[in-house]
């Protein structure tokens, strides 16, 4: 996977392209709006990471230069997470966006969520299985955008009828698996299909309703689990 990382932040820089690089991931750095514009290629690179506020511009000109020739998940970092400008952000197309400071794993986790949501796969894996992904007797469908649960006695399948809010929620705990996500970063994936945000009564809501769809005793639930305090886990 290639990414493309406009931070002019030399401290900050150092620490993404070091720990991208060790994740496997090709990183091409620049510094500046001018350096983006005539480093960018299309077709080069898998997903870009803007920063905002650069010495000569801002991220979200930048943004807007790389849709106009393709359209690729962009991740905003930025220094305050003010509702205009996370709003502004989407409007221009962003994918995601994170605050600084923030933690190298929460943005690990961001890359995954937006690579897999853009039907980019990570690895060069092949076969029946690459746009699937499984979570105890869960299949998803991810191609289709399509959900079944296999009856663990007969093995067969049936389908499993989401929301698209319940099938967004579903695939970020299914590429964070083994993380534990608390309500604030799941709130700050979520937003309905009418681009509002999803506030924390409602995330309860669906929560509850996914597993009322997914787990066979939604009172005991076995895939995505409450970690006591912190927030949610699926490690299936």
């Amino acid at each position: 996977m290639r990414v493309f990382l406009l931070e002019d932040d030399d401290a900050i820089a150092l620490g993404l392209k070091y720990s991208l690089e060790k994740e496997g991931y090709e990183v091409t750095h620049v510094t500046t709006a001018a350096d983006a514009k005539s480093t960018w290629k299309a077709g080069e690179y898998d997903i870009c990471i803007l920063d905002i506020n650069l010495p000569d511009g801002n991220g979200y000109d930048i943004c807007k230069f790389v849709k106009e020739s393709e359209d690729i998940p962009v991740i905003f970092l930025t220094a305050s997470d003010a509702e205009v400008n996370v709003v502004m952000g989407l409007e221009m197309g962003a994918d995601d966006y994170i605050c600084k400071p923030f933690r190298i794993n929460e943005l690990m986790a961001r890359i995954k969520t937006v690579l897999r949501r853009a039907g980019k796969k990570e690895s060069a894996s092949s076969g029946a299985d690459e746009n699937v992904e499984r979570l105890g007797n869960i299949s998803i469908y991810t191609n289709e955008a399509r959900v079944t649960i296999s009856d663990t006695s007969t093995g067969k399948e049936e389908a499993v009828e989401l929301t698209a809010l319940e099938y967004r929620l579903l695939l970020t705990f299914c590429n964070n698996r083994g993380v534990v996500l608390s309500r604030n970063q799941l709130l700050q994936d979520m937003w309905d299909v009418s681009g509002d945000f999803v506030n924390d009564n409602t995330l309860t809501v669906y929560i509850k309703r996914l597993r009322d769809k997914i787990e066979t005793d939604p009172s005991d639930p076995k895939i995505i689990k409450t970690v006591r305090g912190l927030g949610y886990i699926v490690d299936k």
